[in-house]
């Protein structure tokens, strides 16, 4: 999803998957493998005695090697049910290196192709009705898992949205969300929802209002978003939902492109469904 960061990153990141690659006796068969933002991770396929495998090798600073993100995809293993499909997460190992920690995540090999290189969704991926009835499905009962993760801090969303949307806030309900729902995360024509570190608590209809904001690139899938999540994103409850991502991508418009590109239809979308306007402002998040 991520270019390749600078050299002595991706040099530390390669050596750091060939030390996991030798610790857990695999063999690396990623020809590409793909990278995270900025380098943090670093993923490719695998094989061992048992088959073939995915591994996701991740750095932090020490101080860091903690908390949602870090322990984000073993507690998703752990607590969630298994009518969400996701690739099994098999194995967990850390260890420590010249001022960085690390963890390999080995998991299950998953047949699906992900749906796009970029969050952003350019062109129709024409899924088959069952595709989507099961991420309903999956959606409706993720909603439903207790946790005290958060996805979305309620400081975030109140001090944000005014500011980048011109829109009140309001009451905010709450369910469990995987928190980052777009479609570089999702896999198909199986359905796979992949990287579950930041999964949590966040407004209602959270993911639902993700996946339409970043469809509407590609009207035909952004319609097809609305109609098999129409009792969540229908409902009063997902409008904080929405201006919560409409916030989002205004605020990183003028650091990460594909929000630069997604944020005149957002604008257009606010108009349209709130009668605001707004413009990218500087801010984090």
């Amino acid at each position: 999803m991520f270019s390749a960061p600078d050299d002595a990153t991706a040099q530390r990141m390669r050596t750091a998957r060939a030390f996991a690659c030798t610790t857990l006796a695999l063999a690396d068969h990623a020809e590409n493998p793909v990278w995270g933002y900025a380098g943090r991770t670093l993923s490719g396929a695998v094989t061992s005695a048992q088959g073939t495998g995915w591994l996701r090798v991740v750095a932090e600073r020490p101080d860091k090697a903690r908390g949602k993100l870090w322990d984000g995809p073993k507690t998703a293993q752990e607590l969630l049910p298994p009518e969400i499909p996701r690739p099994a997460l098999h194995h967990v190992h850390d260890w420590q290196a010249v001022g960085w920690t690390y963890r390999a995540e080995l998991y299950q090999h998953s047949d699906a192709t992900v749906i796009s290189r970029s969050p952003v969704l350019e062109h129709d991926p024409a899924l088959p009705g069952s595709w989507w009835a099961e991420l309903r499905t999956a959606l409706d009962s993720l909603a439903e898992v207790p946790t005290v993760r958060i996805a979305v801090r309620e400081e975030y969303i109140r001090r944000t949205v005014p500011e980048y949307t011109d829109c009140d806030v309001g009451e905010i309900e709450w369910s469990t969300a995987h928190g980052d729902f777009h479609w570089a995360n999702l896999g198909g024509p199986g359905l796979a929802i992949l990287d579950w570190e930041g999964w949590g608590r966040a407004p209602v209809a959270f993911d639902a209002a993700q996946l339409y904001l970043y469809s509407l690139h590609t009207p035909a899938t952004a319609a097809r978003v609305r109609q098999t999540f129409a009792h969540i994103l229908g409902t009063p409850a997902a409008r904080v939902a929405e201006l919560t991502i409409c916030a989002q991508v205004l605020q990183a418009a003028d650091r990460t492109p594909f929000y630069k590109e997604l944020a005149s239809p957002v604008k257009e979308y606010l108009a349209a469904a709130y009668g605001r306007t707004a413009a990218p402002r500087t801010g984090t998040w």
